[in-house]
């Protein structure tokens, strides 16, 4: 009877950097488990961009395919299921489900990305992927020459004023509150007519997530297409610092350049460890799983 519970790696994260990990295993002949919660950051976002081959699919289909593609591999299986828990053995590493599921493996490999935090600001999280952006590079193009507000206050602010005056120049920045921008940082950003709006935001007047309005605690309001803001974030799952991998300063997990956390045996891929970018966290993946699988070759090759 096949064993069912014994991998040589686990992949706690299904989605795009998880499933480019696996097919590297897949493709090296290792016997691996993926395990996904099916909850991927980037679900309302209705496409994707800047990823070559596609650009413009829908995020849920690029995965889909993908796991279709993982799956033809006959060593690679998929769970559904939420890790919870995780310690290390004389062996390797030993995982629990959220339902008492117990799986074993030699390597780890986390790719279960980023929990964003919402501001509490009604209609923020009904837009968020849709009108609320992140990154310009995944969706400034499409969203060129709108009407755009920045959410942002002091260097973070600075930046998407800077950066996103190249995609449009009808630019207003909405620090929610008193700006604490520098001086020099003032000028710069009114130079480039970009307005700083410093009065509270109450809530965003929205079309099935679609922005319409910026409504201010005073019940004026501010006719906006498109917001840029990065909320804060924590790690989709904390598994990684309880088993001692060193985080960075930003709370993305610390790997060397060929994905090795700073525990033996534990590698992170994707936007755990970079950030939000479906071509970086492909390209990582591929990374991890080579280096896993060549870790895996080392040991089991006697001298």
């Amino acid at each position: 009877m096949a064993d069912n519970s014994t991998f040589e790696v686990i992949i706690i994260g299904g989605s795009y950097s998880g499933l480019s990990a696996a097919m590297s295993l897949g493709r090296s002949l290792r016997k691996v488990l993926i395990i996904d919660s099916g909850k991927p950051c980037n679900r309302q976002t209705p496409h994707s961009h800047n990823f070559l081959t596609q650009d413009g699919e829908t995020p849920g289909m690029i995965a889909l395919k993908a796991k279709k593609q993982v799956l033809d591999y006959p060593t690679v299986s998929f769970h559904e299921g939420l890790v919870t828990e995780a310690q290390k053995t004389e062996t390797g590493f030993e995982i629990l489900t959220e339902v008492g599921e117990k799986f074993t493996a030699k390597k780890l490999i986390f790719a279960a990305g980023l929990k964003d935090i919402m501001p509490e600001i009604k209609g923020f999280a009904e837009c968020w992927g849709i009108s609320i952006l992140h990154c310009p590079y995944c969706h400034g193009y499409e969203a060129r020459s709108t009407k755009t507000a920045i959410f942002a206050n002091q260097d973070s602010g600075f930046h998407y004023a800077q950066l996103l005056s190249n995609w449009t120049k009808d630019l207003t920045l909405f620090t929610d509150g008193i700006s604490i921008l520098t001086a020099e940082q003032t000028d710069i950003v009114k130079k480039n007519g970009i307005k700083i709006i410093e009065e509270p935001v109450s809530h965003i007047e929205h079309d099935n997530g679609k922005v319409q309005h910026i409504v201010f605690k005073d019940g004026s309001k501010f006719p906006v297409e498109t917001i840029y803001c990065r909320p804060n974030f924590t790690q989709h799952c904390p598994i990684p610092e309880e088993l001692g991998c060193e985080m960075t300063e930003q709370g993305l997990i610390k790997t060397d350049a060929f994905q090795k956390t700073t525990v033996d045996g534990i590698f992170a891929c994707g936007d755990s460890i970079s950030g939000r970018s479906v071509a970086v966290s492909v390209s990582t993946g591929s990374i991890a799983g080579v280096f896993a699988n060549n870790e895996l070759t080392g040991e089991a090759f006697k001298n």
